[in-house]
């Protein structure tokens, strides 16, 4: 089962705020831009992604629910900040794995503890686009 709303609200108003400082620096860490997919409106949220090749897969640490997920999945297409770099993806696919095999050891061990199983992979565009 993914995190709770309430410990969503309280990641939005304190846990972010810490993580903002590392977002789109630091391995693991990202910034994702997004579209709403009825607002129109751009959105930023902060994630943690790991690349696997072309692709960049993301935990969905809230579940397939998420407005974001939704959003881009939508879109069809994303951004995300990582390392200091913009990287345009496309192609989400939302899959579960309750092995977490894709991820780091230490983020296997948390996704585990949160019982999240559900991650989105996404592919790089070319950078011509």
């Amino acid at each position: 089962m993914p995190l709770s709303p309430r410990v969503a609200r309280f990641n939005h108003r304190v846990t972010n705020r810490v993580t903002r400082m590392f977002d789109g620096r630091l391995p693991g860490f990202a910034l994702l831009i997004h579209t709403g997919r009825r607002s129109g409106r751009t959105y930023r949220i902060h994630i943690y992604a790991f690349r696997d090749g072309d692709d960049y897969i993301i935990a969905l640490v809230y579940g397939v629910e998420s407005d974001w997920v939704r959003n881009v999945e939508a879109a069809g297409v994303c951004e995300i900040v990582t390392r200091g770099q913009h990287v345009r993806l496309t192609h989400p696919r939302t899959i579960t794995d309750p092995t977490r095999r894709w991820a780091p050891l230490p983020a296997r061990l948390v996704l585990e503890l949160i019982g999240a199983s559900q991650y989105m992979r996404l592919t790089r565009l070319p950078a011509s686009h």
